[in-house]
């Protein structure tokens, strides 16, 4: 062990985990891993939100019920939360910035990427609800976004759980 390893050992500071860093190490590598996974699910998000947007300008548009309308504006206002939530540890982090907080804005973006992926599965959700209703019935409409519900939560919460059961380390 180096010479700033053996003190930072010593001093408590070496992750539990049995990495060699400090908390402040911890926290920027904890940081990037977050900014990373915000990046996909931002991507994702702008991409659905625009087509969503793009919509509303469509000649077919005209022809959706008051019903189907509500629903459209509905996964809009999920669109946009969705995005509001998954831009805010980013928001944090740059008011923050030089203030020594990132511990604190790490725990905060990893809440809001916890609640950007409830939202953006909601969005999904919905939108193959919109999208079957529109296009095939409203009783397959109802039957896609239960398939969809179901899979999402089978690889968005039964699997993790899984994992985290049989232990994550390396094999």
């Amino acid at each position: 062990m180096t010479s700033a390893a053996s003190m930072s050992a010593k001093s408590g500071d070496v992750a539990d985990d049995g990495r060699d860093e400090s908390a402040d190490e911890r926290a920027d590598r904890n940081w990037n891993e977050l900014l990373q996974e915000l990046r996909v699910l931002q991507t994702g998000t702008q991409i659905l939100t625009g087509f969503l947007l793009a919509l509303a300008f469509q000649p077919a548009f005209d022809d959706l019920n008051a019903m189907q309308r509500t629903f459209y504006l509905v996964l809009v206002v999920l669109a946009a939360l969705s995005a509001i939530v998954a831009l805010a540890p980013v928001a944090l982090h740059r008011a923050l910035f030089r203030h020594r907080a990132k511990p604190a804005v790490v725990a905060y973006g990893h809440v809001a990427l916890l609640t950007a992926l409830v939202t953006v599965s909601l969005l999904l959700v919905g939108v193959v609800v919109f999208v079957f209703d529109v296009v095939v019935s409203v009783s397959a409409s109802w039957i896609a976004g239960a398939v969809l519900a179901l899979l999402i939560a089978a690889l968005w919460i039964v699997s993790p759980l899984v994992f985290r059961r049989r232990g994550t380390g390396a094999r």
